[in-house]
Formats: C-alpha cells, sequence, structure tokens
C-alpha cells in the first residue's frame, strides 16, 4: 500500500488507513479515492498531494 503526502500541511494520506471519518474506507487505493475529497487537515484539493 502507498501513502500520499499533502504539499501543504504534510498530512499522509496512507492507503491501509483510508480516511474513514471522511467517507474513505481503510484499503481505499489513491486512484479510487474521490476527486472531491480534500485533505482533512487543510482542505487542500487531492491535486496537491504527491506520493511519499
Amino acid at each position: 500500500m502507498r501513502k500520499f503526502v499533502c504539499n501543504l500541511c504534510g498530512y499522509v494520506y496512507d492507503e491501509a488507513l483510508g480516511d474513514p471519518d471522511n467517507g474513505v474506507a481503510a484499503g481505499t487505493k489513491w486512484e479510487d479515492v474521490p476527486e472531491d475529497w480534500v485533505c482533512p487537515l487543510c482542505g487542500a484539493p487531492k491535486e496537491e498531494f504527491t506520493e511519499e
């Protein structure tokens, strides 16, 4: 499983953990995260994330 980091605040999206508090189940691959999902810490769009 891969990890992606927010370029603005440093939040790490871990595919293994997902973001269940915001509707993304554990095990959700980055490409399957909805396009309208935003960083739960700073609100940055998905485009602001890069693979760790």
